[in-house]
């Protein structure tokens, strides 16, 4: 491997922000003085957003709000949507996704705000529906477990996605939810092969961490499915029926998937790394991968964006529908309690 190719993060570049007036570039390297090295060092940031709590307008989303502890993940995922909302903050969507961590340190404070709001009604609440709520920086500053309290005391409803096993530590907040139908909790697995999870997502729990984290919270009645996403064909397309019989074996009660897509930055960032790692097979994953969104590796049409389309699209569903029947048969996640929510009528927990 280069010897510039910087261990443990998965982007390689660090691309250029369309909202920024001036930024370096290396383009013309005979102008410079001397290189411009990166600084892959991991970097925390705080800020004191207004809300938490936000509407998610995607009608192919299968949830209405999300919160958001962080912005930014060092967990470092190479094909992660979330990379261009970097830019916004400034940021580059490559390298600066997975170091510059933003952190909303009163996220809890903002979410008991939002439901002791007169007008707001229980709806299950997607923690997090951008980036990872239990990325490295929660074991320490436990911004995520600080909204779990929140939402136990006023029993209120959460979905929870993630990929590290750090999940387990708040088994007893997630317990107290579970009791009354309140949560579900769905973990991500990529792949089972722990080489290319370590080029995917670089600081990430390994997938047997995940299967036990899986194995774990279905020992503790805590309602828990996986996501098999994304799916990347020439990669991990074929793990399906491996990744689902897993997950099942280890208690799961459903499984989702999604299409790898690539939009703005990120398909910059994934043709990066793909040439990097896997040279060999670049042009027959990067083809496959643009059979499936209209020849571009760039889809934003709802519907559409995150299932493919094409007939290679369509077998990937097919052996993902196939593989979940088989495995999971007729289980399924128990349907949410909305009228244990206690509306306003709790003493603040700050």
């Amino acid at each position: 491997m280069n010897e510039n190719y910087f261990k443990g993060r998965g982007a390689q570049i660090k691309t250029s922000n369309k909202f920024l007036e001036a930024q370096y570039v290396e383009e013309h390297i005979e102008g410079l003085d001397e290189p411009l090295l990166e600084n892959a060092a991991t970097q925390i940031f705080f800020e004191s957003p207004k809300k938490i709590v936000n509407k998610v307008d995607s009608p192919d989303l299968g949830f209405v709000f999300s919160m958001n502890p962080y912005q930014g993940c060092e967990h470092g995922c190479i094909y992660c949507y979330a990379r261009n909302t970097h830019e916004y903050f400034g940021f580059s969507a490559g390298l600066d996704f997975e170091s510059k961590i933003i952190v909303k340190q009163n996220a809890p404070q903002l979410l008991e705000q939002q439901l002791l709001n007169k007008n707001w009604n229980a709806v299950p609440i997607m923690l997090s529906g951008n980036t990872d709520c239990y990325q490295p920086i929660e074991r320490k500053l436990e911004i995520t477990r600080r909204l779990l309290k929140v939402l136990v005391q006023y029993r209120h409803p959460v979905s929870i996605i993630s990929k590290n096993s750090l999940v387990t530590r708040d088994i007893d907040l997630l317990k107290e939810l579970a009791s009354d139908n309140l949560v579900h909790v769905m973990i991500s697995i990529t792949t089972l092969d722990e080489e290319l999870r370590r080029q995917l997502e670089p600081r990430t729990a390994s997938a047997i961490k995940r299967l036990k984290t899986v194995e774990a919270l279905t020992k503790a009645n805590i309602p828990v499915g996986i996501m098999n996403a994304p799916l990347i064909p020439g990669l991990n397309h074929h793990e399906i029926p491996s990744i689902l019989k897993a997950a099942a074996d280890h208690g799961a009660l459903t499984a989702g998937m999604t299409i790898v897509r690539l939009n703005g930055s990120i398909g910059t960032i994934f043709e990066d790394w793909l040439r990097k790692n896997f040279p060999d097979r670049f042009e027959k994953v990067w083809n496959q991968i643009c059979s499936m969104h209209g020849g571009s590796v760039n889809d934003s049409q709802f519907g559409r964006r995150m299932k493919g389309d094409g007939n290679f699209a369509d077998a990937i569903h097919q052996l993902f529908r196939s593989s979940k029947k088989k495995y999971f048969g007729d289980r399924k996640m128990p349907p949410y309690d909305l009228t244990k929510f206690r509306k306003g009528g709790m003493e603040s927990l700050f």
